[in-house]
């Protein structure tokens, strides 16, 4: 017996090659810091962990739920991006629920395009964007995130021949691995582009709550006629520290809305109810919980940031997400100087090249741990003494 080549062609995992030689050195005794994760470290709100007990205590719950996810959730999905966005959204036909949003990018390719029909990615992006496009048969080309053009894509420098054979376009801002931010003039952009080039679009939406020195980030759905070409995904990951609950859920164009109800009709049976329940709760109740999670964040990014320069690291401050992107020392790699930081400082990052071939000469960093560890991490650097000439 042998696997099929969809799952022989899967690309590496690379987050768990990463945990791999961490849990090692952790294994081996020493005192990691891991600032390669992108797992959130604050536990979910005390109200979402009640209304998930109270849930479970109810019987009906233990049921299946209908197949596209209770009706309730869905307008509380609607509430949410009334509030939040002053966008209109449409219970029934222009939401669908998601085991995770992850389930929801890779499932998408599949959704709406054949083997051999063209997608568009970012470089540097979200590894897993590369599993849909295995497991859809796809072909893909990658556009660059350059700091020159703060992270965001030019798509002046896409050739018309491109864009004219593709058929989806992946975006994610809050961006990771970037920490970049998109603003309203390149949505209403994009929607423009996608329009003139017949190009479906999604925006990955995964930090949409994480945005700095007081600035929201922007939905897609703002713009001028998104929900025509495109939809967003949303997590309850990182918004309310739900990662290990696979909850999110996708909004926008009621036909790739129905394409994604579609095959998850035949994946799944929705998701546990009592967790349906519970995400109402987050997503209706008191949203201080999410305040206070981004000014912890916005706290240690400052303090991470000080201490960078403090040791002549000469970095920019991400505008959202809980991730930085910093530049590497002269005569490193991206993967050289990350075996560098684990091997002589027991400090864990994520390699650029990770991300793709324009991630390289850069690492991530998870700025989810407390102050002084991240403080304490920027200083061990320090004293490799690298960057004693920046």
């Amino acid at each position: 017996m042998d696997y099929s080549e969809k799952l022989k062609n899967l690309p590496t995992q690379f987050f768990a090659n990463l945990v791999g030689k961490v849990n090692k050195a952790i294994e081996d005794g020493r005192d990691v810091i891991n600032l390669g994760q992108g797992n959130p470290d604050q536990p979910t709100p005390k109200h979402i962990v009640q209304a998930l007990q109270k849930a479970v205590e109810d019987p009906n719950t233990h049921k299946y739920s209908p197949f596209r996810g209770l009706l309730e959730l869905k307008e509380a999905v609607c509430d949410f991006y009334k509030k939040e966005y002053d966008v209109d959204v449409d219970p029934v036909r222009e939401v669908a629920i998601l085991f995770g949003a992850k389930a929801g990018l890779v499932e998408l390719p599949m959704c709406l395009l054949n083997p051999g029909d063209l997608m568009l990615l970012p470089d540097p992006g979200y590894p897993d964007y590369l599993s849909g496009v295995v497991l859809a048969g796809v072909e893909y080309e990658l556009f660059p995130l350059k700091a020159e053009n703060h992270f965001l894509p030019d798509y002046n420098a896409i050739s018309s021949d491109v864009l004219d054979a593709a058929k989806l376009l992946y975006l994610n801002y809050p961006n990771n691995p970037t920490g970049a931010v998109a603003n309203l003039d390149f949505f209403n952009q994009t929607v423009k582009l996608a329009k003139k080039h017949e190009i479906t679009v999604m925006h990955d939406f995964a930090y949409g709550a994480i945005g700095f020195d007081g600035k929201k980030p922007v939905s897609f759905l703002q713009a001028d006629g998104a929900k025509d070409i495109g939809v967003e995904m949303y997590t309850l990951s990182k918004t309310y520290n739900m990662a290990g609950w696979r909850v999110g859920f996708a909004v926008g164009n009621p036909t790739i809305i129905e394409a994604i109800n579609l095959i998850q009709d035949h994946l799944y049976v929705s998701l546990f109810p009592a967790v349906q329940k519970a995400a109402i709760a987050a997503l209706s109740g008191d949203q201080t919980c999410v305040k206070e999670l981004v000014a912890r964040y916005e706290s240690r990014r400052n303090a991470f940031v000080d201490a960078c320069k403090q040791i002549g690291w000469d970095v920019t401050a991400p505008k959202g997400s809980f991730f930085a992107w910093l530049p590497v020392p002269d005569g490193f790699t991206s993967q050289s100087f990350a075996d560098y930081l684990l091997d002589a400082a027991d400090v864990a990052v994520a390699p650029g090249n990770g991300f793709g071939k324009y991630g390289e000469g850069f690492i991530r960093v998870g700025l989810l741990m407390d102050e002084s560890r991240l403080v304490e991490a920027v200083q061990r650097i320090g004293n490799l003494g690298v960057f004693k000439n920046k």
